[in-house]
């Protein structure tokens, strides 16, 4: 099963995320995977961590991998990916092609994937170049998440609506 979730930052994406993760993975404790780069010392981002960590207790095992999500992913295992938009920031410099790839290649595998993406496509075209391209990035991958899915939730203010 893959599902993806979409909503605005800190509309309940993740808490939606950690319930489908546990119901999916039954008896088998779940893997959280971690994507944020956090080389950055950047302490408000940690705080986010601290609270991320928190939430989801100690009913998942925890991989950080910021760029390469095929090494990680094994079949008959139950992931939660949070988020795809830092793993597009931590990947903007490889084509568009090449992310669409990597995610084709894990939603092969016979695995139970939850992915979480934060949508900033309602926003303004950004004046700088990177971040006009993080924010097409962040909707073509949004597009082809909801092509590869299964299911696929809005989340808003802790509301999910299921379009797919």
């Amino acid at each position: 099963m893959k599902v993806f979730y979409f909503g605005g930052q800190k509309s309940g994406k993740t808490k939606a995320g950690i319930k489908k993760a546990l119901e999916l993975s039954k008896d088998e404790k779940p893997y959280y995977v971690a994507t944020y780069d956090n080389s950055f010392g950047d302490d408000s981002m940690q705080d986010r961590i601290n609270k991320h960590i928190n939430e989801r207790e100690e009913n998942f095992y925890t991989i950080e991998e910021p760029k390469d999500l095929v090494k990680i992913v094994e079949s008959n295992k139950t992931y939660l990916i949070d988020c795809v938009s830092m793993w597009l920031f931590n990947n903007l410099e490889n084509s568009e092609e090449a992310l669409k790839t990597q995610l084709q290649k894990i939603c092969q595998i016979d695995a139970n994937i939850i992915f979480i993406l934060n949508d900033v496509s309602c926003g303004i075209i950004p004046l700088d170049k990177e971040s006009r391209k993080f924010v097409d990035f962040s909707g073509l991958i949004g597009q082809e998440l909801a092509k590869l899915c299964d299911e696929v939730y809005e989340v808003k203010y802790g509301i999910e609506r299921r379009l797919k």
